[in-house]
């Protein structure tokens, strides 16, 4: 029996109340809505929190809001329950006494800056389609791409339904849906540096707008040293007037703690935190969204998740192709920086969190903020980094990284690195959280593998029980083929007493008919609808550089050599001798390594 959501809801979104307990929870026991002399900014506040995603508008967005026309009747209603006279109410009656309710008198405007690049036609523009198919953007909404290429409105339209597809298990009136979609798609032209060119698109979104509240959403889509002109021209020249302005950043956020905390400190010159959207898409993937649910609603899971019973957990990226004509920006950041200090990291916060208080974006974020600051930095001698080298297999010769033209012949930007960090707390003392990133590997994938302790005197050690490869483990599979699978011992059918290993799994493409959304669906869908619990708050990424900034330092000043394996290998060599350290032998290196 499944539980159902909303179409368009993330998956916590079903937990909430329903509107009627809602109304008789807070009519009944909120001292906010009925009790005398409130102030009108904690309605405010307090409506904002209780949405039912919250913080859908920002508190001072909604006074914004307030500006739209209330009636004389509503307003002395208002006055009433504001000043203790009338009776408390529920928070949509609230709301539509306050003038709140605003989605038919509202719109939202999404810029996609830097909108001829790669990310905005190959991720940004399908996943806002994807969005518009199921119906989960606002009524009126419209979209611009904007960028210093000259194009037309038509010539965007034509780039852009070159990459819209329809999912596969949803095929109904898909022409007649990209063509109402790309009705709703404009572009201007514009230097990235200009308050003039971004004065030029806010009259164009007025006019969109209709004089209706507006809401907008710039999505940075540009490379990280021209984010600080556009954010100042946007929020000098093209900010609402009278809703919310987000902006959504992409990594890389800077290059280390110096310029990590340069980059926040720019955009808080022109923007407040909550307006800032610190886009990680791999929080945004379906398994890594599932891994708090796993754990915090089964109970046969949260006991078991600390050091008394987990011997090891390990978190492993890696990819079958190198850089491939894309490396003149790889070489300035290099796997460490790419892969491991944000899309492994963030995922091994959500991993070992405490229970959050609720599910609240701030209580989770506060949680993962903890692990982050209990980390222990990492040293020298708990990471081992390598570049592929040239390899002819199947009389196919794969290049080396330095191969690559937009490489220099003498880089030493490493393509793998495996660590071992710790997290200094007393639910994980001890415990070996081991990374692994790499490309031109000998498989693309990307999983979470918890390796569980040796059962206490093992009745069948005396069978021949190789106990290394008796011990349970849960693999959670992020990608491709998202899996979730458990490794049991079992005995095999027969008079006599032999073991084997078996696996209790769940294959989502077998279990779930519907297509998994991409990563950026969700994140659009939780930028647009005010849900920060999957973005990287800034004292998340000051904790997350505070941890590698060392190590890195430490790498480049001694100019330390990156150990070479070859093209479509399983990576260095010294990758097993630093599992081994700590006596642990990679899961996805086996010899029954697990093939659904």
């Amino acid at each position: 029996m499944a539980l159902s959501s909303p179409k368009c809801s993330s998956s916590w979104f079903a937990l909430r109340p329903s509107p009627a307990h809602r109304s008789r929870r807070v009519a009944a026991s909120s001292p906010s809505l009925s009790g005398p002399h409130l102030p009108r900014r904690f309605f405010s506040k307090w409506i904002s929190s209780q949405s039912p995603r919250n913080r859908r508008w920002n508190v001072a967005s909604m006074h914004d809001a307030r500006t739209l026309p209330v009636s004389p009747a509503k307003e002395t209603d208002l006055k009433k329950v504001e000043n203790g006279v009338s009776s408390a109410i529920s928070v949509e009656e609230y709301r539509d006494l306050a003038g709140l309710n605003t989605r038919e008198n509202s719109t939202v405007s999404i810029t996609v800056v830097g909108a001829s690049g790669d990310l905005a036609k190959k991720k940004i523009f399908p996943a806002l389609f994807a969005l518009y198919y199921e119906d989960c953007l606002p009524e009126h909404f419209t979209i611009f791409g904007y960028a210093r290429s000259k194009m037309t409105d038509a010539e965007l339209r034509s780039m852009v339904s070159r990459t819209l597809t329809c999912r596969i298990d949803k095929r109904e009136n898909c022409s007649e849906k990209m063509e109402q979609f790309l009705g709703r798609c404009f572009y201007h032209s514009g230097q990235y540096d200009s308050e003039e060119n971004f004065a030029e698109l806010d009259k164009k979104l007025k006019e969109h707008e209709s004089g209706r509240l507006s809401n907008r959403l710039f999505y940075l889509s540009i490379p990280p040293n021209i984010f600080m002109d556009a954010v100042k021209c946007a929020s000098k020249s093209a900010s609402s007037s009278n809703g919310w302005t987000r902006v959504i950043v992409e990594k890389p956020f800077g290059q280390d703690s110096e310029s990590s905390a340069a980059l926040t400190q720019g955009l808080k010159q022109y923007l407040v935190e909550d307006q800032i959207f610190r886009i990680d898409h791999y929080l945004g993937k379906e398994l890594v969204e599932n891994l708090s649910v796993l754990r915090f609603s089964n109970l046969v899971f949260e006991p078991l998740w600390s050091r008394q019973y987990i011997r090891n957990v390990q978190l492993i990226f890696s990819e079958d192709f190198g850089t491939e004509g894309r490396g003149g920006y790889f070489d300035n950041y290099g796997i460490i920086r790419d892969i491991m200090q944000n899309h492994l990291l963030q995922i091994l916060a959500l991993f070992a969190m405490e229970t959050p208080v609720s599910l609240d974006a701030e209580d989770i974020r506060n949680e993962k903020v903890k692990v982050l600051r209990s980390m222990k930095p990492l040293q020298l001698e708990d990471i081992v980094i390598g570049q592929y080298k040239s390899h002819t297999k199947g009389g196919i010769t794969y290049p080396a990284y330095t191969d690559d033209m937009t490489v220099p012949r003498d880089s030493r930007t490493p393509t793998f690195a495996a660590a071992a960090l710790f997290v200094d707390n007393a639910r994980w003392d001890g415990v070996p959280f081991l990374m692994k990133a790499g490309k031109a590997l000998h498989t693309r994938r990307t999983e979470i593998r918890v390796q569980f302790r040796h059962v206490p005197g093992n009745l069948y050690r005396s069978f021949g029980t190789d106990l290394d490869r008796a011990t349970n483990e849960l693999v959670i599979r992020v990608q491709p083929d998202e899996a979730i699978y458990l490794k049991i011992n079992n005995k095999i059918p027969g008079l006599g007493m032999r073991l084997d290993r078996s696996h209790l799994n769940l294959l989502y493409a077998t279990r779930y008919s519907k297509e998994i959304p991409d990563a950026y669906e969700r994140l659009l869908l939780d930028a647009i609808e005010g849900e920060r619990r999957l973005f990287i708050r800034s004292d998340e990424l000051e904790a997350a550089w505070a941890l590698f900034t060392p190590l890195l330092k430490e790498l480049e000043e001694k100019s330390i050599s990156p150990e070479l394996y070859p093209y479509g290998s399983r990576g260095p060599v010294g990758a097993h001798y630093l599992a081994a350290k700590y006596k642990v032998q990679w899961g996805d290196l086996s010899s029954e390594h697990y093939k659904i």
